[in-house]
């Protein structure tokens, strides 16, 4: 039982240390860099969904 809670740990501290940069870096990068864009995209087709309608 110890074994396999030995071999458990060892594999959530790999996956930690080889996934965590991966997610950070991704994490950064839509969160500040690309929000803005994100956000004017949204906006447009909010808006240009409300036009579609009108018409």
């Amino acid at each position: 039982m110890f074994l396999l809670l030995f071999i458990v740990l060892l594999i959530q501290f790999f996956t930690y240390w080889i996934f965590e940069p991966v997610a950070s870096f991704l994490e950064y990068l839509f969160e500040i860099r690309f929000f803005s864009i994100i956000a004017l995209i949204s906006l447009i087709f909010l808006f240009s969904a409300n036009n579609i309608e009108q018409n």
